[in-house]
């Protein structure tokens, strides 16, 4: 099916949101890395945080720390937003971001352990979640010399969901793979030996119900169901922002599995597995992921 073109309101909307969209990215490249990071901290916390999926977040917090103090649950949802407010103004400065040089900004950890993989000659998975500035995942990869795609869900404004696709390819793939119209592409891309970058920690009301943060979450089957299929390989990336403009990207490998030969459940409980290990690292450092997502079902 085709898309519905845009209505003029929608069009002329689409145009007002992108004029201002474009000054703020215009403002931050003007300013550097380390300015523009820090500004976008500063707008996180005393704009962001005021806006309506600020309610979503609080609620987010207090299902998932029951255990924690409101003033520690505060402080986890500040982090939150002055790392959200950093990731917008870092787009402006995706061609600054490295692995390599005196002075790199993202840090690689366990290096060894992606060049095993790229040696296989096999696909790959690399899986994490919104954390810290999330395009540091497929940047790094693509600077570790894996042919990859981010598999990505484009916003609905078109002039800023192409400049977002310039950004990530500066240093990340070129290789863009909508979500909405993804499952052949990502076949074809694993069956040629290729990496995939995917982001598997949002609600998708299609997926299936695994545990996360003691809760059923609705979870995408899509990577368990492509590793089980392809027999491509599974790896777990955290991201931590370092301080500032800075990150540590850390490739684990992926849960180990067993098949059963009952494909419904070895799906299902890959999928738990990777949701669980995902979660892990939430829980290690929880200001660093995005908690406005309606992540669990009423």
């Amino acid at each position: 099916m085709k898309a519905t073109p845009p209505t003029l309101l929608e069009n002329l909307r689409y145009g007002a949101e992108a004029a201002l969209f474009m000054g703020f990215m215009g403002l931050f490249r003007i300013l550097g890395p380390d300015t523009a990071s820090a500004l976008g901290g500063w707008i996180g916390r005393n704009i962001f945080s005021h806006l309506p999926p600020d309610r979503v977040a609080r609620a987010n917090l207090d299902a998932a720390f029951p255990e924690k103090t409101a003033a520690e649950r505060d402080a986890i949802r500040m982090a939150m937003w002055d790392n959200l407010g950093r990731v917008v103004a870092e787009y402006a400065h995706l061609d600054a971001f490295s692995i390599t040089g005196p002075n790199p900004r993202i840090r690689v950890v366990d290096r060894a352990r992606s060049q095993a993989v790229l040696a296989e000659g096999k696909g790959a998975m690399f899986l994490s979640g919104h954390l810290a500035n999330w395009e540091m995942m497929p940047a790094a990869g693509n600077l570790l010399g894996f042919d990859g795609a981010t598999v990505v869900r484009p916003p609905n404004n078109p002039h800023v969901a192409h400049y977002l696709e310039v950004q990530r390819g500066l240093l990340g793939p070129t290789n863009q793979i909508a979500k909405h119209n993804a499952m052949r592409r990502m076949i074809a891309h694993l069956r040629a030996g290729k990496a995939l970058y995917m982001l598997a920690d949002q609600k998708l009301n299609e997926g299936v119900p695994v545990t996360f943060f003691g809760r059923d979450a609705m979870t995408t089957p899509a990577p368990a169901a492509l590793a089980l299929k392809l027999g491509a390989r599974i790896l777990v990336v955290s991201n931590r922002r370092l301080g500032g403009a800075r990150f540590e990207v850390v490739i684990h490998p992926g849960p180990e599995f067993t098949r059963t030969g009952d494909e419904a459940a070895d799906i299902l409980a890959l999928t738990a597995a990777i949701t669980a290990r995902l979660e892990e690292i939430v829980r290690a450092d929880p200001g660093q992921w995005l908690w406005i997502h309606n992540r669990w079902p009423k």
